[in-house]
């Protein structure tokens, strides 16, 4: 489980605390995610989880097992595994639940398998508690240009050149990322011409972005956990789609402050090459929607 997969599943999640009031809520996730996992008010305690059908629990009488991590079957046979008194999960052989439905947006995904088990949920209760944590830099622009997979990545040069233009528009730009990505947004902040200390790639711990992302004026992205976060604070957000449609992991389209940008067209999420339908995206469009959410000319 990642960022976005942790914030896309917090209606459910909810769902989950509002019908076992009484119950003690554990997610079984990564242990970077503990902070973000608590600030959604639905979760009691994470339990570290490194890898894929890999739970460590040694405890009795777990009362409810539910999968929110893809459609198995590795997941769902560890769950089993923990014997639980029930479990919820999409359709497995000896295992009731909803089929796999490939055209859902994965908030409504999670949702739906626990309205078959008769659990009501609010897709759009996506928001989430700000931390205690301080903004590192308060009221910045943050452009994020990593994505977990090539094909999502739109070309760094780009994000350069929106980060220069906002730069010049009188805005604080920063440049996040994880600690792995920070030679990329080393590379960006160079070729923006941004000033030394606007690269926080791996220099915040997720709460402190969280805080940072709360408090920003904008944040520009590509199809990655940082958007989620985005969602999460309703911050003024411009993501860039491709090969992945926004019906399935875009913000929600009632939400005016977030624009979703998508040239149309869907492809291979794990080519080794940005994908040429988010290669159609211009500088030029990301601009004018970054235009439209915070009003460039009003700025100086």
């Amino acid at each position: 489980m990642g960022l976005g997969d942790l914030l896309t599943a917090v209606p459910a999640l909810r769902g989950l605390r509002s019908a076992y009031p009484d119950h003690r809520v554990m997610l079984a996730a990564p242990a970077p995610l503990r902070e973000l996992a608590l600030l959604t008010g639905a979760v009691d305690e994470l339990l570290p989880t490194r890898q894929l059908g890999s739970i460590s629990w040694r405890k009795p009488c777990l009362a409810v097992a539910v999968n929110l991590h893809g459609r198995g079957p590795q997941s769902t046979r560890a769950l089993r595994a923990l014997h639980p008194t029930a479990l919820f999960s999409h359709a497995h052989p000896g295992i009731p639940g909803p089929e796999w439905d490939d055209d859902l947006h994965e908030v409504m995904r999670w949702c739906r398998m626990l309205a078959y088990f008769a659990i009501p949920t609010d897709p759009s209760d996506l928001d989430l508690v700000r931390p205690r944590a301080a903004s590192p830099v308060p009221r910045a622009v943050v452009v994020h240009p990593g994505c977990k997979f090539a094909a999502r990545q739109w070309p760094a040069e780009r994000y350069a050149a929106v980060a220069s233009r906002l730069a010049a528009a009188g805005l604080r730009v920063v440049v996040t990322g994880s600690a792995g990505e920070r030679p990329l947004a080393r590379q960006v902040a160079t070729a923006a011409g941004l000033p030394d200390g606007s690269v926080l790639a791996g220099r915040t711990t997720l709460s402190e972005l969280a805080a940072l992302v709360a408090d920003a004026t904008v944040v520009i992205c590509g199809d990655t956990g940082i958007a989620h976060l985005a969602t999460a604070y309703g911050t003024p957000s411009v993501v860039l789609f491709g090969p992945v449609s926004p019906q399935h992991w875009g913000p929600p389209p009632q939400r005016p402050q977030h624009r979703a940008l998508w040239s149309g067209s869907t492809g291979d999420t794990f080519a080794d090459r940005p994908d040429p339908g988010l290669l159609r995206i211009t500088i030029t469009d990301v601009l004018a929607a970054a235009d439209r959410l915070i009003d460039l000319t009003s700025v100086n």
